[in-house]
């Protein structure tokens, strides 16, 4: 994600991994590693550049917005303001399909099997009790 800082302090990541603790926060206290997926994501050939792009203006029109309302960047602002920006964005058209986005990825990296690095120890699995397919993948397919 180069050349994608917010005034060159605040990294897409940072946000993205602040993002996910406030949308999520069970998924971190499983110890599933979401926000570090993302980077699997932003990096993988099969998600188009244009799904990347839009991820990273989402992350950029977050912090738009965050400074807008409270003249702060996102990861600087207290929980309850973040939760207030992120509600405000999903009155927008961009915002809700940013956030949905988002989350979507959460998921895949609660649910998928762990060897995609995300569901750490089948935590996200345990967590609803479930039992991943057979056979399971001996190696990331990406």
């Amino acid at each position: 994600m180069e050349g994608c800082n917010l005034f060159a302090v605040t990294t897409p990541m940072q946000t993205l991994g602040l993002m996910h603790k406030d949308l999520f926060p069970q998924a971190q206290e499983l110890g599933i590693k979401t926000a570090s997926y993302m980077n699997i994501v932003f990096n993988h050939s099969r998600i188009s550049d244009a799904d990347k792009t839009f991820l990273k203006n989402g992350v950029k029109w977050l912090n738009e917005e965050a400074v807008k309302m409270y003249k702060k960047e996102y990861v600087k602002l207290s929980a309850l303001q973040r939760q207030k920006v992120l509600a405000s964005v999903t009155q927008t058209e961009w915002g809700n399909s940013f956030v949905y986005d988002v989350m979507n990825y959460m998921f895949e990296a609660m649910l998928g099997d762990s060897v995609y690095g995300g569901n750490n120890h089948e935590a996200g699995w345990k967590w609803l009790q479930f039992e991943g397919g057979k056979p399971r993948p001996k190696q990331a397919y990406m």
